[in-house]
């Protein structure tokens, strides 16, 4: 049985350090857990990881077993919002930010299987706080600007500002969706110069 790994077969996981580059990120499906605050201190963020991961276990598991596709678990990621989106760069605040943790799951998983992968996460005697939040749902970004980051989640500020507000209006786009982020590394294990991070910004051209 062939097990997919889709950070190698899509684009869209593809990314150099600080090379800003245009891709079209098709429509995926992701599960998903809405939060609120910064993710160093917020309750909210450990309890979405801690709901997030089981579940999408016991989907590989039953897509393996009962479907005979087998695929890599994707990495974490994050969308990540804000009133003031200066509060992810001139005027830092992380306390200021909304998050929807998600994490990228094929699209032969369905609504069916997903309802009873959490039926059985629910059924274990230390069940996720935040089980009942997540959802399946579909994603489609679009047009996006993107780069790898190496190093602290606290380093990202200058190369978003430079995304934001250099890269984005000088090649004749707007941003459109929510700020976008894709652990490759374990942040819980992973010292912070090297993290590995795509950051991602969707974006559609300005019409003069």
């Amino acid at each position: 049985m062939t097990k997919i790994d889709y950070k190698k077969e899509l684009d869209s996981y593809q990314a150099k350090n600080h090379e800003l580059r245009i891709v079209e990120v098709p429509k995926l499906q992701y599960l998903m857990v809405d939060g609120h605050g910064d993710p160093n201190t917020s309750q909210e963020f450990k309890d979405a990881i801690l709901a997030l991961y089981p579940v999408a276990y016991k989907l590989k598991f039953a897509s393996k077993q009962d479907l005979g596709k087998d695929y890599v678990v994707m990495p974490l990621e994050g969308l990540w919002w804000a009133d003031d989106m200066a509060t992810f760069t001139t005027a830092r605040d992380k306390s200021k930010w909304d998050f929807t943790l998600i994490i990228m799951t094929p699209d032969w998983v369905t609504q069916d299987m997903f309802r009873q992968a959490v039926a059985k996460v629910a059924e274990k005697a230390d069940t996720p706080v935040s089980l009942g939040k997540v959802r399946l749902e579909t994603l489609d970004e679009g047009l996006c600007v993107q780069t790898l980051h190496v190093g602290s989640f606290d380093d990202e500020a200058e190369i978003l500002d430079e995304i934001h507000d250099d890269f984005i209006p000088n090649n004749g786009y707007k941003m459109t969706g929510k700020h976008h982020e894709i652990y490759f590394s374990d942040f819980r294990k992973v010292s912070s110069d090297k993290l590995r991070t795509i950051l991602r910004q969707p974006i559609k051209e300005v019409v003069v």
